[in-house]
């Protein structure tokens, strides 16, 4: 039997979690540091009061309680060595090392990336110095440049400036007056690209890719994709976007190269590649590279798998996935935040979750920012309060689900979209 140490504590790592809870062959599961669904998941789950950043405790811990299996969630631990320090160890775990882990630390080596090895992806230039990035925005259509921290800053690194003086109050705020500390010290500024968005995450062994159904995610707070960017208000799965054609486009054309590059400067990417696409008039095209699940769109796939998890996760770390024969279950699944009004500027800590009702047969609550307190209550800890995921034969039979689970819970400022997953009519 199996002991698996999961690293994070969001909804990516309860799905994560949950996932591998069903499986036969995982008798314990330990969450570092979890969160409320997680400390309720399952007889055989625990959570650990070790930051997902402590290197040290989480190895110390490891080979204390002898975990066979470390899953690494947040992109954090990633950049901090994480997987470097464990396999260093000895230890068995499922992530890319840090120097792979910059395709997502490091937007500017992702871009070099892509562009040594043909992945097709927006013009882009580069800039450290605020005259510099301000002269640059003088000769270009403002509305049309899209702004983005090099850094890694939680999914509120992207900025889509309104005019010529949103475009500069965005660049003083991250170069001048430090807003996202050394996340934004250095910046990309790329063209905008017209096309709808679209997340595609493979399993990879360094040398074999197994594709997850194409994700279409929602990341601004608003209806009909208004607003500033955050870390993901909900995803749905299968994108209906995305045929067998465009997907296998998506692999030869961004998965592939990419890995590949990885592979050509001495880096072995052992974990899930995740890249954000647009789907452009010629074609699929790069938004960026990610190391690891994304957060919402894990909490949407991951009920899909048919597979067990600890199958396809082992055969990662070993360089065995070509053995594994990935299943999908038919049907789709959109997955729906429910956030704080606070969101995503501030976390509104320590407010009361109620839910209400019971969920509907079938649905699915991942907690993302939430904690049981010394009276037993449920209380807020993050900004993205839950995510709650609906299942079906098709996405519209999926949103209802989700949206009827996300009517079963209550708190103050309670804020979601109500257009997740409601297809190509939604405009960006």
């Amino acid at each position: 039997m199996t002991h698996v140490l999961v690293v994070g504590g969001g909804g990516r790592e309860h799905a994560i979690a949950w996932k591998l809870a069903r499986s036969p062959r995982v008798n314990r599961i330990t969450v570092a540091p979890g969160n409320a669904g997680t400390a309720t998941l399952a007889p055989h789950v625990q959570n650990v009061p070790i930051d997902a950043t402590d290197v040290v405790s989480l190895l110390d811990f490891a080979e204390s309680e002898a975990i066979d299996l470390t899953v690494v969630g947040p992109e954090e631990p990633l950049a901090g060595g994480l997987v470097d320090q464990f396999a260093a160890a000895g230890l068995r775990i499922f992530g890319p090392h840090r120097q792979a882990a910059l395709i997502e630390t490091s937007k500017i080596y992702a871009k070099q990336v892509m562009n040594a090895h043909g992945v097709p992806t927006a013009p882009h230039q580069r800039f450290h110095s605020l005259d510099d990035a301000m002269d640059y925005v003088t000769t270009q259509p403002a509305d049309q440049l899209v702004i983005k921290a090099d850094g890694l800053a939680r999914g509120k690194g992207v900025f889509l400036p309104l005019g010529q003086s949103d475009a500069e109050g965005i660049l003083r705020s991250l170069l001048e007056r430090d807003a996202l500390g050394a996340a934004g010290r250095q910046v990309i500024i790329e063209h905008r690209v017209a096309g709808e968005e679209v997340s595609v995450m493979a399993f990879t062994d360094g040398n074999s890719i197994a594709v997850m159904p194409p994700v279409r995610d929602h990341k601004r707070l608003h209806n009909r994709d208004e607003g500033p960017n955050t870390g993901g208000m909900g995803s749905a799965a299968p994108a209906p976007l995305v045929d067998g054609a465009t997907l296998a486009r998506i692999r030869a054309e961004i998965i592939e190269p990419s890995l590949a590059g990885l592979q050509e400067a001495g880096c072995c990417f052992r974990g899930v590649l995740s890249v954000g696409v647009a789907l452009t008039g010629e074609g699929p095209l790069a938004l960026d590279l990610n190391a690891r699940f994304g957060d919402p769109a894990a909490q949407t796939v991951l009920p899909l798998l048919d597979t067990d998890l600890l199958d396809v996760l082992n055969a990662c770390v070993d360089g065995t996935l070509d053995r594994v024969a990935l299943r999908w279950r038919d049907g789709a699944a959109v997955t729906v935040v429910l956030a704080t009004a606070g969101y995503p500027d501030h976390s509104d800590p320590g407010l009361p979750v109620e839910q209400a009702a019971p969920l509907p047969d079938g649905a699915l609550v991942f907690h993302a920012g939430t904690r049981i307190a010394r009276d037993g209550a449920l209380i807020t800890t993050g900004g993205r309060v839950v995510g709650v995921t609906g299942t079906g034969p098709d996405l519209a039979a999926a949103r209802d689900q989700a949206y009827a689970a996300a009517r079963c819970f209550n708190f103050e400022g309670k804020h979601y979209r109500t257009d997740i997953g409601a297809g190509e009519d939604v405009a960006r």
